[in-house]
């Protein structure tokens, strides 16, 4: 059974609102018995009301078809095809045999539960209604009448009118127009008529008859002073007697006999009521009793309700332009004009769509057809006339609000190819009720009401729906819960959206192959518009997920993404297509799509990852430095575990870099690497900040001359009877420990050996991450990566060529410091402090060798072999310098004759030769490279003091500019610390340490150096 939509307001089919207000107290049948009334009074004067029967041709939809042609009667005949139907492209109903009609000629419909279909003004017959309209009770004849139906007979069976409510009305009019068989209509008042000339005794019972005149009084009720056509004002004595009458009918029938007072005085009220003419105008000759909005309207839809064949409701008579001609003679009574008419025709219309099911796409396509109709009529009505302007703003809107909602949610309403019918028809249908709404005189701005759709900002309502439809299917697939099969079974937010990501493309794909050719007539790019919502639907969920997760770098996370990205080009992809003929080339629609940004969140969390394990590895490096005490972990480790730290956590580091399951750009490798090295130039750093070597050099005592009888050497002829030398002493120290010396070599300068290990440890290391690096194949090449073009070119880069400087570097630091340590601190008893004190060939440099071999024998047994040639060139460079620093910078307690430059020239020799033999693995070449200067200050202690004289006078003056001449004063040289042959500094220095008569006067007169004490 069809439901209908209610008369009173109601609604029983979802989302379509009965527009035109609500009546109280009258019901449907109600109404439709009111209908009927004044439709056979409007109409009495036609052929086939005034009690003649004039026939007309009817066809009903029973039977196999067949027929012979339509028959015409003396009086209104009915044409073969219908202007109405073909205007609105509604099909002719089959033929058929006349007597198929004729089984219920006389209007009777039988009272059968096993009917083929009921329709919504079905009801039982047998029984009269609940407002005392009796309908149809009585059998069918047994003899079928061999005729055509007239017009009255087809308004009495598509109206479901009794026989006796017929009669009774027909009673009335011939009573009513006794003499008066011209008068119109529209001058007679017909519930009044039918309460004067109808009795109790007319009725079955009673309460038939109190039902009937209750119905009779609230029809008057209502047009009279609820809903008058001419405002009425609440203290108007006649409103206020007649709805005290009403009232009191309600519990006891009210007296309509002849000389019954309150009949009187009903009929006085209603004449003074129905008779009114608005202020300042003249009377019109027309009573104004069923003329009120919405009163009329409900009347006249009941009449046009009747245009639907009641064996299929989805189908209109072919009688339908005669009927609409005869329903027109109602207009004058109901207050009707051709807009109102036009209105309500598309509403009966639209209304049996619905109510039958949505099953004839016809009515639909009618309904979109009166809209041009309805849109003429809006631009030729004059502002001040249109009094219906709210009831025309209300149906559109009704009209408007059903058919958006099913256009917003056309994939749920529009599901298969039979229905894209409908949508083609809805499209328009919902366009063309939005611009007539816009062009009604004094409401083209729309007024927002409960449930309507605001449009856009752009305007372009088709943009609406699609998104709007595309979003509702979204959700319901993610409430459908399986995504692609019911086989499926969603175990974790990951598996969901890498399913719905695949739903979200099969979706697109669907609305592009079903749904896009269609809305492409109302939106320029339909299937752009489709894309960029499911883009954006998609890019909420995975938001949601990204912000909610840590772990963006795991597995599950980086297929999300990846599926994500594909997703979305295949999208963009989407957009770009269908807007491949707009000017812009689809630019527009896609800066629509908030980019996911896949890559870049790929790249953000691993640039994250980065410096977090990086601060990881930092902390770790802190704490071990803290903790470094320079001791080797073992003999098989001869390195600080800080070292071993470091490089532990790094190489852990870089695997779990590598093993992010992305393909790493070639600038991020980088940038990893480049943390890393400022770790350990960090590190660096930390192992070199061992002090420096000029720390250990003892400082310059100040110049002094000598002389043959200087104090120093007075005690050293004193002491000459004394044979224990140092020589002696570190002999008896041999004998004493078994011919082995004992190293010199501190704690302190062994664990400056440590740190050169640990930066060969790190730097041995570092081969090793880089070629994990170079060979790893998770590492890809960036197109706008700045390292790109060094990349090609090196092949795989060197990724730690600062970290290999700066460790080379602070190797050499650390190794200059060690051996200085070693030289001036740990040695200084037999080098500096002890070589040629007082006298050469008494303090001569054996015992220093022997303790310097011990020393290097200890250094190639602590530092790895890689950095022992440095180690040892370091040492070599510094015995040098101490060397120098005993024939320049000895001070007081060391004086020289040209007598002994051959003895310290063989000692130079023999110290050479230490570190080119036995424990020595310097090459020749950088031992005579390193000893050429001491070799050259060696020379000048053999010259004479007059050939040293001449030399620094010549060097000195040439140094400051000032020229060789007699006479010119020589300036004080200033000390450079690099000493050698060419220094006038040097020069002078051997000077001040040569034991003679010519360097004392010399050193006295030209500077004024002071004697030794």
């Amino acid at each position: 059974m069809v439901q209908k939509i209610g008369d009173q307001g109601e609604t029983l089919v979802p989302d379509l609102i009965w527009p035109f207000g609500r009546l109280e107290g009258l019901d449907e049948d109600d109404l439709c018995m009111a209908a009927y009334e004044i439709f056979f009074t409007a109409c009495r004067s036609s052929p086939g009301f005034g009690g003649g029967r004039n026939a007309i041709n009817f066809y009903s939809t029973e039977g196999d078809g067949g027929g012979g042609s339509p028959v015409k009667g003396h009086g209104v005949g009915m044409a073969v095809t219908s202007k109405i139907k073909r205007a609105l492209g509604l099909k002719m109903i089959k033929k058929r045999s006349p007597s198929s009609r004729r089984t219920h000629s006389w209007g009777s419909v039988p009272n059968n539960s096993n009917s083929p279909r009921n329709s919504p003004r079905d009801s039982p017959r047998s029984s009269p209604s609940p407002s005392g309209s009796p309908r149809i009770g009585f059998t069918v004849p047994t003899t079928k009448i061999k005729r055509p139906l007239t017009s009255a007979e087809i308004m009495r069976q598509q109206m479901q009118v009794s026989e006796q409510s017929d009669n009774r009305l027909r009673k009335t009019l011939m009573r009513t127009l006794v003499g008066q068989t011209g008068r119109r209509a529209e001058t007679i008042i017909l519930p009044l008529e039918l309460l004067r000339h109808l009795k109790p005794s007319e009725f079955n019972t009673a309460a038939e008859y109190h039902l009937w005149q209750r119905r009779q009084l609230k029809l008057l009720e209502a047009g009279l002073l609820v809903h008058p056509s001419i405002p009425i004002e609440k203290s108007n004595k006649y409103a206020m007697k007649l709805k005290e009458i009403i009232t009191s009918s309600e519990i006891k029938p009210m007296d309509t006999s002849k000389n019954s007072e309150q009949m009187k005085t009903v009929c006085n009220c209603i004449a003074a009521l129905a008779w009114r003419t608005p202020d300042n105008e003249l009377p019109t000759g027309v009573c104004h009793w069923a003329d009120g909005y919405p009163l009329n309207v409900h009347i006249y839809i009941s009449l046009l309700r009747t245009i639907f064949d009641t064996r299929d409701e989805t189908l209109v008579l072919d009688e339908v332009d005669e009927l609409v001609e005869l329903m027109k003679k109602t207009w004058p009574i109901l207050g009707i004009n051709k807009l109102v008419h036009n209105m309500c025709f598309t509403w009966v219309l639209f209304e049996q769509y619905i109510v039958t099911g949505e099953v004839e796409v016809d009515l639909l396509a009618a309904t979109l057809a009166m809209m041009s109709e309805i849109a003429h009529d809006v631009q030729t009505v004059d502002r001040e006339t249109l009094v219906y302007v709210k009831m025309l703003k209300r149906g559109l809107s009704s009209i408007k609000r059903w058919s958006e909602k099913k256009l917003l949610d056309y994939h749920a309403n529009f599901d298969n190819y039979s229905k894209l019918k409908v949508m083609e028809i809805l499209l328009p249908l919902a366009s063309a009720v939005t611009k007539i709404s816009e062009d009604v005189p004094g409401y083209a701005t729309p007024v927002q009401e409960d449930g309507d759709i605001t449009t856009d900002q752009y305007g372009n309502r088709a943009d609406l729906y699609i998104r709007s439809s595309l979003r509702n299917a979204f959700t319901k697939m993610l409430d459908d819960g399986n995504i692609n099969s019911d086989t499926i079974e969603v175990q974790d937010v990951a598996d969901a959206l890498i399913q719905i990501a695949q739903a979200t493309q099969e979706l697109a794909m669907k609305e592009k192959e079903n749904y896009s050719s269609t809305l492409k007539k109302w939106h320029p790019v339909a299937a752009g518009a489709a894309a960029v919502t499911l883009h954006s639907c998609y890019g909420t969920l995975l938001k949601q997920y990204l912000t909610g997760t840590s772990q963006l770098l795991s597995n599950e996370a980086i297929e999300i993404l990846h599926t994500a990205g594909k997703l979305e080009k295949f999208l963009v992809q989407m957009a770009v297509e269908d807007s491949a003929e707009c000017e812009d080339g689809g630019k527009a629609i896609v800066r629509e799509m908030v980019p996911y940004e896949v890559e870049s969140i790929i790249t953000r969390s691993i640039r994250q990852w980065i410096q977090e394990r990086l601060k990881s590895v930092k902390d770790v490096l802190q704490s071990a430095k803290e903790s470094e005490t320079w001791n080797p972990k073992s003999k098989t480790e001869p390195y600080g575990h800080s070292a071993v730290e470091l490089m532990k956590h790094a190489k852990q580091a870089l695997d779990e870099f590598l093993e992010i399951p992305v393909s790493i750009a070639e600038d991020l490798a980088h940038s990893f690497a480049h943390g890393l090295e400022e770790l350990f130039r960090d590190y660096t750093t930390f192992v070199s900040s061992c002090g420096s070597k000029k720390s250990y050099v003892p400082t310059l005592p100040a110049l002094t001359r000598c002389n043959r009888d200087s104090k120093i050497r007075l005690f050293w002829k004193k002491a000459s009877p004394c044979t224990v030398t140092l020589q002696t002493a570190v002999d008896n120290d041999s004998i004493e420990g078994n011919n082995n010396p004992r190293p010199s070599t501190s704690r302190g300068t062994q664990r400056l050996y440590i740190r050169l290990n640990s930066l060969q440890y790190v730097l041995s290391q570092l081969q090793v991450l880089e070629k994990t690096l170079s060979l790893s194949t998770s590492i890809v090449s960036s197109p706008r990566n700045r390292f790109n073009n060094r990349s090609l070119q090196l092949q795989g880069s060197n990724y730690f060529d600062q970290t290999r400087s700066s460790i080379n570097s602070a190797t050499l630091h650390v190794s200059q410091v060690a051996a200085y340590r070693l030289i001036f601190l740990d040695s200084n008893s037999v080098f500096y402090g002890g070589l040629y004190i007082y006298d050469v060939e008494n303090a001569r440099v054996r015992p220093a060798l022997r303790i310097l071999k011990q020393n290097l024998t200890l250094l190639s047994a602590i530092v790895v072999e890689r950095i022992q040639p440095l180690a040892m060139k370091e040492v070599m460079k510094a015995s040098f310098d101490a060397f120098l620093m005993v024939l320049l910078a000895g001070g007081a307690s060391r004086v020289f004759t040209r007598a002994d430059h051959p003895m310290i020239e063989e000692d130079f020799d023999h110290l050479k030769k230490v570190f080119t033999h036995g424990e020595g693995i310097v090459s020749e070449e950088t031992v005579d490279k390193e000893a050429s200067a001491v070799e050259g200050v060696v020379d000048l202690m053999g010259d004479s003091t007059e050939k040293l004289i001449d030399e620094f006078t010549h060097v000195a003056c040439e140094a400051s500019g000032i020229g060789v001449g007699v006479g010119q004063k020589l300036p004080m040289p200033p000390t450079t610390g690099k000493w050698s042959r060419e220094d006038a500094n040097t020069i002078l220095r051997v000077l001040c340490h040569r034991n003679d008569k010519a360097s004392n006067h010399f050193l006295k007169w030209t500077f004024q150096l002071p004697k030794r004490r």
